[in-house]
């Protein structure tokens, strides 16, 4: 049903945008453009930003499998190399930490007139470009074997749902125990 869109890149792009705009528009109601709100969020004081990005999760995921399941999508996971991504994680966090944004909060933030996002945003893209210009020459130094391309429902020899139900229960316990604090 997908496969006629993979061939019009011009619809790609108009709902990618489509897509970034409601993104952007979402985040901007719901607070996490505002740099109060995110520098709560890393302080432990305001939790609007976890709330936003454990319902996202909790959407996303049932989303994505109710998709693959009647067949819409296919998976294509990435080769799981751990410590790439826990150096990755450190790298993110360090960035998010000093900025008070992370990527799509400062893109968001721009969008509402925050000159300090344009400059992490900025600082984000040339940060991308000289790694990513430098990717084939530290490549062999980053640390890590690769795991397979593995979802964790595979990993654990499991229906997906098996999965899903429970991180989405749990996700949804989370939120509640948020509501609380």
């Amino acid at each position: 049903m997908l496969s006629r869109l993979h061939e019009r890149r011009r619809l790609q792009l108009l709902i990618g945008f489509g897509i970034g705009v409601l993104f952007g528009f979402l985040l901007q109601r719901g607070g996490a453009t505002s740099y109060d709100i995110v520098v709560g969020q890393l302080l432990l004081r305001d939790f609007t930003v976890a709330k936003i990005i454990l319902s996202a999760i909790a959407t996303g995921m049932v989303g994505v499998y109710l998709l693959r399941h009647v067949g819409m999508v296919r998976l294509h996971p990435k080769a799981c190399h751990l410590r790439r991504i826990g150096l990755g994680g450190l790298l993110f966090g360090v960035g998010f930490a000093l900025l008070g944004y992370c990527p799509g909060t400062a893109a968001g933030a721009f969008g509402a007139g925050s000159l300090h996002a344009l400059v992490g945003m900025l600082g984000i893209l040339l940060g991308a470009g000289m790694f990513a210009s430098m990717y084939p020459a530290v490549v062999r130094w980053l640390p890590g074997e690769g795991h397979g391309k593995v979802t964790i429902p595979e990993l654990l020899d499991v229906n997906p749902w098996m999965v899903v139900v429970p991180v989405v229960a749990a996700i949804v316990a989370g939120l509640m125990l948020l509501e609380t604090l």
